[in-house]
């Protein structure tokens, strides 16, 4: 059976770079180094480190068990803190990931009801990549996340998914643009205008920009990229171009910018909390019933 001090010696030799200094890191004796390493490499019968004059390191199985070992050791440590939290003080912890433009609107105000009912939040902020990383490792319970309506997020049997909020796509243009003055302007009458695009061009709200263009016969020409959307409103006032933004994102729009639905399908993007299957302290439960009422109240705000 593995142990956990096996995995703890073997990152801590790739970080430390030989086995003296892994446990002089550790705080082990070197033959207590090398009985973990020689226990862990009797338990896949084959060899993890490759030592030599310069110190040691991993081998191509040892690299392919780090990021593993990792990933454990990771996840006991949030464990380790969560129930000293509620042993010590009687508080729940969770571990939340939200990318950006969910955090204002969508997120906080979950946040402040589960911090009513004495559960502490752990924050993480990024991009869709990084938290759907964090997620497979365990580092998260929970996350916001989107995707195009209809597509499968990479995610393994061990998150469930709960929808949340379909966020429709708006065009963003200059007040003065000539598109401006009509209720819903078609993709067509964009043929020939520049677009600012996430920094990201597979990004899914670029991907359903690219798919509908498509429909028209034409490919959108991307002239700048950012992931901010405060840039975004900035560039495209200043004539830059055109954008396709989540009504999510917009906040109050710019006086000097129209924002003006797209004619044709609804464009959109389904936003979702992911969350994983052995978080069951009860404070994921309620996290996503916060994030669902708040969503309901949002939609209900766009309806109206």
């Amino acid at each position: 059976m593995l142990d956990v001090r096996h995995l703890q010696v073997l990152r801590s030799i790739a970080q430390e770079g030989s086995l003296a200094a892994a446990g002089r890191a550790l705080h082990y004796s070197q033959p207590t180094i090398t009985h973990h390493l020689a226990s862990l490499e009797a338990h896949f019968n084959a060899r993890l480190v490759q030592r030599g004059p310069r110190g040691a390191t991993l081998t191509e199985l040892g690299e392919t068990l780090l990021p593993h070992a990792e990933a454990v050791l990771e996840r006991l440590r949030h464990a380790e803190l969560e129930v000293r939290n509620l042993a010590e003080h009687g508080m729940r912890t969770i571990h939340i990931g939200t990318f950006p433009t969910a955090g204002a609107l969508l997120l906080a105000p979950a946040v402040k009801r589960l911090h009513q009912q004495g559960v502490q939040i752990s924050l993480t902020e990024g991009e869709l990549p990084l938290l759907l990383r964090a997620l497979h490792a365990g580092e998260l319970q929970a996350a916001l996340v989107f995707s195009q309506p209809g597509d499968r997020l990479d995610l393994e049997e061990e998150v469930e998914v709960h929808p949340l909020l379909t966020d429709p796509l708006l065009l963003v243009m200059p007040a003065d643009h000539p598109c401006a003055s009509l209720d819903r302007v078609p993709l067509a009458d964009l043929r020939d205008t520049a677009w600012v695009g996430a920094a990201d061009p597979h990004d899914p709200c670029d991907r359903v920009l690219a798919w509908a263009c498509g429909q028209e016969g034409f490919e959108p020409l991307h002239a700048m990229r950012t992931d901010d959307y405060a840039v975004v409103q900035g560039l495209v006032a200043a004539g830059t171009g055109v954008a396709l933004v989540p009504r999510l994102a917009l906040g109050a729009p710019r006086p000097d910018l129209v924002v003006r639905p797209p004619a044709g399908p609804v464009l959109a993007r389904e936003i979702s909390v992911a969350v994983l299957r052995s978080a069951s302290n009860g404070a994921a439960q309620e996290l996503v019933s916060a994030l669902q009422e708040q969503a309901e109240l949002i939609a209900g705000r766009w309806t109206a």
